[in-house]
């Protein structure tokens, strides 16, 4: 009778062992469930190469960590998504660097027009020591940089004329992002800098109120703004990086083998964006070519750089934190 009772009260406690140990899993794979913030709809080069970095994440921490990227920006819109990463309630997104600044001044670095001769150099930056400086501008704001996309190259469109010169921009009527210094840049190309929704850019291209905007190629085809603005000039005066980032706190919570298997995805997942952007930008080019856009390169971009010198030493005389920076940025591309 006593090993009767003795088996049934092991057999109690193997079950409520078990029992424990189901409800223990199921709550650590719920508190692993990482969510990720993306602007983009499915389908687009940042969006596929998010998803292969959560398959990778998943497969490789064997299920520890299961990512999910939401996209289209349905969890908010970036200033909402920062400071959600920032705060830990997003682990993780993907970030343009443009709207970064008002929290991470360094980077306003970025929308100094030219700062970059081209996206390859841009990429070779970030990838080095300049870049891990900016690393770790964003990681006193408890955004901690695993890898750098790409978001192309920024150049100017318009309706009546190409531009190959300073002197082909004065008196025409360019939307530009919301920010002073791109207002200073057509200004200083003697253009009419005109800050403007990006909804309405389409409207008032066909209505006359603008002469032109600027946009990379892929944002010029998917706008529909080549209808109207048919000449696109290759500039290239902006060029903006973004990083894949976690949330300090959802990155220190893991351990280091977890911590490697989650940068080296974030590392896979930024050369697999740039791949599919590059075919991106190739694609809309020729979509926008084979519609009758004249497109024309630019020969001398060194006279445009040349306007934006009252620029950069005003932007340095506010912030002279900054200095040497913005330098070793030109030197690392002569």
């Amino acid at each position: 009778m006593q090993s009767k009772n003795n088996f049934k009260l092991k057999s109690c406690l193997a079950v409520a062992a078990v029992a424990g140990t189901a409800t223990l899993t199921s709550f650590s794979a719920q508190a692993e469930q990482w969510r990720g913030w993306n602007i983009h709809p499915p389908g687009y080069p940042n969006s596929e190469a998010l998803e292969s970095f959560a398959r990778d994440v998943a497969e490789k921490t064997e299920g520890r960590i299961e990512p999910r990227v939401y996209h289209n920006a349905v969890l908010g819109d970036q200033p909402d998504a920062i400071e959600q990463t920032r705060s830990g309630a997003l682990d993780f997104a993907n970030l343009n660097m443009g709207p970064m600044g008002p929290i991470v001044p360094t980077t306003d670095v970025f929308s100094l027009p030219f700062i970059f001769n081209s996206v390859d150099d841009m990429y070779e930056i970030m990838d080095g020591e300049i870049g891990d400086r900016f690393a770790d501008a964003l990681a006193e704001k408890n955004l901690i940089v695993l890898s750098w996309f790409g978001s192309g190259a920024r150049s100017l469109d318009n309706v009546d004329h190409p531009v190959h010169t300073p002197e082909d921009v004065e008196g025409l009527k360019i939307r530009v992002m919301n920010n002073d210094l791109y207002v200073q840049m057509i200004e200083a190309l003697g253009g009419n800098a005109t800050p403007m929704a990006y909804s309405e850019v389409y409207q008032s291209l066909k209505s006359g109120v603008l002469d032109g905007a600027e946009h990379n190629y892929p944002a010029y085809e998917a706008s529909g703004h080549y209808e109207i603005a048919r000449f696109y000039s290759a500039t290239e005066h902006l060029i903006l990086p973004e990083c894949l980032c976690v949330a300090r706190s959802s990155w220190e919570a893991l351990g280091e083998e977890d911590q490697d298997i989650i940068r080296e995805a974030a590392e896979d997942a930024a050369m697999e964006q740039r791949q599919l952007w590059q075919e991106q930008v190739e694609e809309s080019r020729q979509k926008v070519l084979d519609a009758g856009v004249q497109i024309n390169e630019v020969d001398d971009r060194e006279a445009f750089k040349e306007r934006m010198r009252p620029i950069y030493e005003e932007f340095v005389t506010q912030n002279p934190q900054f200095e040497s920076l913005v330098s070793d940025i030109q030197a690392a591309q002569q």
